[in-house]
């Protein structure tokens, strides 16, 4: 067995699922415990990225915070992966998120901001560092906004991979994602809570879009939005 996750795609040379919120994409180092496994299952290679499970290894290509749900993709061999890593780093392969945020930060546009890592121990965090040319950019279209609530819904796509990057480009603008309690509003996120039950971060890669590493052709993959994020839209009219 490869993973308990939901399997959007699955062949000969790859794997993708949809990742619930609440897993990692691979352990931390240290004890194996209910909290602290990957989203495939078996013993993780920190060195080689890989998962040794019951149906063979697996090479993981990317991760996604713990809190986000969504596609992660997969290889089933190194020369897949070695490909499709090249994509990545090329900015070949298409990534698109939804979230919610508060306010509303227009139509479209395009963000571009310097971000910086600081380490506390086990803990990173990401930073907005002004006056310092862009490393970190993403585009967003507002696929729905309430009116009432003041919160819109983003359709973003990632053109840099940097951490956290979604979450803190947007509260650097005022406009922090629903249910973060790293980077967003503390006393919003209660209120959501209260009133449309939102109990965790509004974050979803929702869509990749890549070349096969074998065939050379294109594979779309979406993945459904949960049940309790539907259940907030929903409550919100949205």
């Amino acid at each position: 067995m490869l993973t308990d996750s939901p399997i959007l795609f699955e062949d000969a040379q790859l794997v993708l699922v949809n990742k619930p919120a609440g897993v990692l994409s691979h352990p931390n180092p240290g004890q194996i415990t209910a909290r602290n496994r990957g989203t495939f299952l078996g013993v993780y290679d920190f060195d080689e990225k890989t998962f040794e499970t019951e149906s063979g290894k697996v090479w993981l290509l990317h991760r996604l915070d713990q809190d986000t749900s969504g596609v992660l993709l997969a290889t089933k061999d190194a020369e897949s992966a070695e490909r499709l890593r090249a994509d990545f780093d090329s900015g070949k392969i298409r990534k698109e998120y939804l979230c919610l945020v508060r306010g509303d930060p227009g139509p479209k546009g395009v963000w571009k901001d310097h971000l910086t890592l600081k380490r506390d121990g086990t803990k990173v965090r990401s930073f907005v560092l002004r006056g310092h040319a862009p490393n970190a950019e993403l585009r967003f279209e507002r696929v729905g906004f309430s009116t009432a609530h003041r919160v819109s819904l983003l359709r973003v796509e990632l053109i840099t991979g940097r951490t956290h990057q979604i979450r803190v480009q947007a509260n650097s603008r005022q406009h922090p994602l629903c249910g973060d309690d790293v980077y967003g509003d503390f006393s919003w996120n209660k209120k959501m809570a209260r009133e449309f039950s939102s109990t965790r971060l509004f974050l979803h890669a929702s869509r990749l879009e890549f070349r096969h590493p074998v065939t050379g052709r294109k594979v779309v993959v979406e993945a459904p939005l949960a049940s309790e994020l539907k259940e907030v839209l929903t409550a919100l009219g949205l």
